[in-house]
């Protein structure tokens, strides 16, 4: 009875630890995490717009970064996946025009362009599978100026290395996949084409968290959008404590009038059509949203990083919570 009783203390006291665990406690590199989003959004990539030498930068040096934390490729063929996609008709001339198009279009030539997604993976103890996303591209250069994207998405793309990074020592109940996708800004492209080559079955993905925006906000505030979708998913997040930053529910519910309705805004929307359930991380609008001056310099450093704390504490809270939890009850 006496050693019951005692192991018993021993459970609780195990339990109360793992439960008072915050945010303020994640070990997060700064210095990798601002470093990344400072070069992603740097002028060298030139606005990372699909198919320029840019973006294809941008590629490599994600690439590169994961390869030198020793995160593994998920793929057979490497850690980027390359994609083409072709443009045609209107979609082609208002991105690359012709002079004199026809009305219909039907002068335009077709052009295809190759895109690619970066995506490494942390392998599990199970077969099921988390997938962290967020997306490499951004407007490129208009009319002489470079759209930089810091906050939208370099945030993003910068919180898959920190997060990575996070989790590689770890023993993760569920594999998780990182990948920085491609083409968002025009359509989600390469998030289509990751979920439609898949390297697992797509059955055994339980979760995305998409990650859009989060390094831009002056009242301290980061989004969690996809409950009223999935409102299953929100005791891990209810649980979660001691952030220095507050995070809202929101921006999911079609029939909110106060609230833009997030649920399809970016590319946590491929998961969605396909009955996967979605948490995506992300600010409201800012002043700087897609203006050139949405750089490294006009972002909140320290929201950022306290934002990437709280996503890393939210996927360990998933990682536990969806182990109980089966995809059909999801």
């Amino acid at each position: 009875m006496k050693h019951y009783m005692f192991a018993m203390v021993c459970l609780l006291l195990v339990t109360a630890c793992k439960e008072n665990t915050s945010s303020l406690e994640i070990a997060v590199d700064e210095k990798l995490l601002l470093n990344a989003i400072k070069i992603i959004s740097s002028d060298d990539m030139e606005g990372r717009f699909f198919g320029t030498e840019g973006n294809y930068k941008t590629q490599a040096y994600l690439a590169q970064q994961f390869d030198s934390l020793g995160i593994e490729p998920a793929l057979t063929a490497g850690s980027i996946q390359k994609f083409p996609h072709t443009f045609s008709g209107k979609s082609r001339q208002r991105r690359y025009p012709i002079i004199n198009p026809a009305e219909d279009f039907s002068n335009v030539p077709d052009t295809t362009i190759i895109g690619g997604n970066v995506v490494t993976m942390i392998k599990g103890k199970l077969e099921k599978t988390i997938v962290i996303t967020a997306h490499l591209d951004h407007l490129g250069v208009k009319e002489g100026e470079i759209f930089n994207g810091a906050d939208d998405d370099a945030s993003g793309a910068a919180a898959l290395l920190a997060i990575a990074n996070y989790f590689k020592d770890k023993a993760p109940q569920h594999n998780l996949i990182f990948a920085a996708v491609d083409a968002e800004e025009i359509g989600s492209f390469g998030c289509t084409y990751l979920l439609e080559n898949f390297p697992i079955p797509i059955e055994n993905i339980v979760l995305n968290v998409n990650m859009d925006m989060i390094a831009h906000n002056d009242a301290s505030e980061l989004y969690a959008s996809g409950l009223y979708h999935y409102p299953q998913l929100q005791q891990p997040l209810d649980a979660l404590k001691g952030s220095k930053i507050k995070l809202v529910y929101g921006h999911d519910d079609p029939n909110d009038s106060k609230l833009d309705d997030w649920t399809f805004s970016s590319d946590h929307r491929v998961f969605h059509k396909q009955g996967i359930p979605f948490i995506y991380f992300g600010v409201e609008d800012h002043k700087d949203y897609h203006k050139a001056t949405d750089t490294f310099e006009n972002i909140n450093q320290a929201f950022y990083i306290e934002a990437v704390r709280l996503i890393i504490e939210a996927i360990e809270a998933y990682d536990s919570f969806l182990v109980s939890t089966s995809k059909d009850v999801l």
